[in-house]
């Protein structure tokens, strides 16, 4: 059963079928890849790219997800096509010359799930189809904070009890960690749809670093309900925090 995904944002993987292309990658951006992968198998006309047009049948095999908007998917569409060109991918070796696109493709990925500012999102690497899954090398398994998924996806907007597009602005907002109110635009609620905390997005960041260096939380503890959280999660839910990250 495909599972289904809100305000989706995904940078995925082709595998070309036909025979006399056979092996042949391509790496691009959807919000539904459903219907992107249709649109490749039947052409430019139908929307497809022309990298992939007339060379098909494509399989959708991976794809990550879980970028707070689309310029946070897209500039990591850009890397991964780009790897000699990434100024945060200069570390990675060349394609070797036994090494098969699909496998190098798979080991930028392995990379660039640790290098900034992707190490620090909470993303979701999801093979589509397990027949093509390769195993990270153990040095290079997603951070913790990443989850691993299998299966098809189907992309929905879901409105949850507490979306913050509900709030009234002019209802009595207070920070449940300074105590001062705070306007719809700068405040994050939990993710637990039965939980009415509201916090200051600085509020909330800080007190997840607690004295990190980093300006980009990972996770931490709702300081009202105690459930653990992602700072990825909550972004998505607010929308639009990470616009100013360079690639």
């Amino acid at each position: 059963m495909a599972e289904e995904i809100e305000d989706f944002y995904g940078v995925y993987l082709l595998y070309c079928l036909n025979e006399k292309h056979k092996g042949k990658t391509y790496i691009g951006f959807t919000v539904d890849p459903n219907r992107r992968i249709k649109q490749h198998n039947k052409g430019v006309k139908s929307g497809g790219a022309r990298k992939t047009s007339l060379r098909g049948p494509w399989e959708m095999v991976l794809i990550v997800h879980g970028f707070p908007n689309d310029i946070t998917a897209l500039r990591f569409e850009w890397a991964w096509q780009n790897p000699k060109t990434s100024r945060r991918l200069r570390h990675v070796g060349p394609k070797k010359k036994p090494e098969k696109d699909y496998d190098y493709c798979i080991r930028v990925l392995s990379e660039m799930l640790h290098v900034g500012p992707w190490n620090r999102l909470a993303l979701n690497v999801r093979w589509l189809n397990v027949a093509y899954k390769r195993e990270f090398s153990i040095s290079k398994l997603p951070p913790m904070h990443m989850s691993m998924c299998y299966g098809p996806v189907v992309c929905k907007k879901v409105t949850t009890q507490n979306d913050i597009t509900e709030l009234d602005d002019n209802e009595d907002l207070t920070c449940v960690l300074c105590a001062k109110n705070c306007s719809i635009e700068n405040l994050l609620c939990c993710i637990n749809p039965n939980c009415q905390m509201i916090t200051h997005t600085v509020c909330l960041a800080k007190r997840f670093l607690c004295d990190s260096e980093h300006v980009i939380p990972i996770d931490g503890e709702c300081p009202t309900c105690n459930s653990h959280l992602l700072w990825g999660d909550l972004i998505r839910k607010k929308k639009g925090c990470y616009r100013n990250l360079n690639t």
